[in-house]
């Protein structure tokens, strides 16, 4: 298949399909960028599986899926009256919630449905399911428009032939537009700002090699593909002017957890004097979180490193760690981009100016 062609910037990473008896179609990012293949989630099993398994991933893409996880599960199994409908929904968010346990944007869209379905005891159930499908369509809507406002202010930090340094994937496919880091780029490079990415492979799953640089060249836009390691010395060459990532959560006091391999680059960003931005939409953000130590890390399966994409490279027995993600202090974080303007310097009481008390 010529994924040019068939999946350019137009394709969404996922959409509802028909009406409260409808279903979810979404891009199966495991198989890119070789193969692009559409998939139907028509139950929440499914839904919870493709969160597990990374066929949907990205903080805000996995908050829209498990919205529209919650309206599958009321197909079935609510009963007739309006208790068995309620419990019924309590039991699919708790379900989904427990597909992974790091990206805040699942939680958040979880109990934004449970609390919609409290406010309205009084509806029927066909008229609450009807209501939980319009505020799952409202979140992903919500999240496209945060994307765009992201790429502006975000844009606004880089310079004409800026060569800008991205960790794993924050663009379109993880979230329902043009991303979070990569919505900055896409921006700029609109803006005529020329800029050059360099896209980590971001081991051990090689989000950036298999997805980020996927992205980038459907939108022409340059992009160099590096090894984890090879980061410092890019740096070290003045290749690098500054580093845009996502976050998959982030906690009152700015420290954000991201995919692993993150807080390296901040490390090496902040030796050589090279400013490290996270972007970020509001929902991302966990206040009742004082700092990073806090923010629970998911840890994967060991095959994922010793046998990654079905070919071992390590020996039969080998002790494995493998988290999925890391946390970087505040303290190495230039400032946060969000929809909502630039935090910085990220601090607790600038976290909360810019986004008031509640981000959602």
């Amino acid at each position: 298949m010529n994924l040019e062609n068939q999946a350019g910037a137009d394709v969404a990473t996922m959409r509802w399909v028909g009406g409260t008896d409808g279903y979810l179609k979404m891009i199966d990012q495991t198989l890119l960028p070789t193969e692009f293949r559409e998939i139907e989630c028509r139950d929440v099993e499914t839904v919870w599986e493709a969160i597990k398994k990374l066929r949907v991933r990205g903080a805000p893409a996995i908050g829209i899926a498990a919205a529209y996880g919650v309206v599958l599960a009321l197909q079935t199994g609510a009963g007739t009256e309006r208790p068995d409908f309620d419990q019924r929904l309590i039991e699919a968010a708790t379900y989904l919630s427990e597909s992974r346990p790091t990206a805040v944007n699942l939680f958040w869209a979880l109990e934004r449905m449970q609390k919609l379905a409290e406010s309205s005891p009084d509806l029927s159930n066909p008229e609450m399911h009807k209501l939980l499908l319009e505020e799952a369509q409202l979140i992903e809507v919500e999240d496209l428009k945060m994307c765009h406002q992201i790429g502006e202010v975000g844009a606004e930090l880089l310079s004409k032939g800026d060569g800008v340094l991205t960790h794993c994937n924050a663009g379109g496919l993880a979230t329902s537009g043009g991303g979070t880091a990569l919505a900055v780029f896409f921006e700029a490079a609109r803006q005529g700002k020329q800029i050059h990415v360099y896209a980590d492979e971001t081991r051990p799953l090689l989000q950036g090699a298999r997805l980020t640089t996927w992205e980038l060249m459907q939108r022409g836009i340059p992009v160099t593909l590096i090894s984890d390691s090879m980061a410092g010395w890019v740096m070290k060459e003045q290749k690098i002017q500054a580093v845009v990532t996502g976050a998959d959560r982030i906690a009152a006091n700015g420290d954000a957890a991201n995919k692993i391999g993150t807080y390296s680059v901040a490390l090496l960003a902040s030796l050589h004097d090279i400013p490290f931005y996270i972007a970020a939409p509001s929902s991302t953000f966990d206040l009742s979180l004082e700092s990073g130590e806090e923010i629970p890390i998911e840890e994967r399966l060991p095959e994922e490193i010793t046998n990654g994409f079905g070919k071992q490279t390590a020996p039969d027995g080998v002790d494995v760690y493998n988290p999925a993600f890391d946390v970087t202090p505040a303290k190495y974080i230039q400032g946060i981009i969000t929809e909502r303007g630039l935090i910085e310097p990220v601090t607790k009481e600038e976290v909360l100016r810019v986004l008031g008390s509640d981000p959602a």
